[in-house]
């Protein structure tokens, strides 16, 4: 298992490499001030859909992105 300090670098590296600096610092700012619970967001995220279709999304964002 990584570190935290590990961890928070590599994930503000990827944030910045999708999204910018500044989106990435956007997103960091919304998360700690809208008391986001990313549990529940993760729950929802998916609600109406199936297995293949999260799976076919995966594999055209992977064919679209590699």
């Amino acid at each position: 298992m990584k570190s935290e300090a590990v961890l928070r670098v590599e994930a503000m590296d990827a944030l910045i490499a999708h999204l910018g600096k500044v989106d990435a610092e956007r997103f960091i700012t919304i998360v700690k001030s809208d008391m986001f619970n990313y549990t529940e967001w993760r729950r929802g995220l998916w609600k109406n859909k199936s297995i293949d279709d999260i799976h076919n999304a995966a594999t055209e964002y992977t064919a679209a992105n590699s």
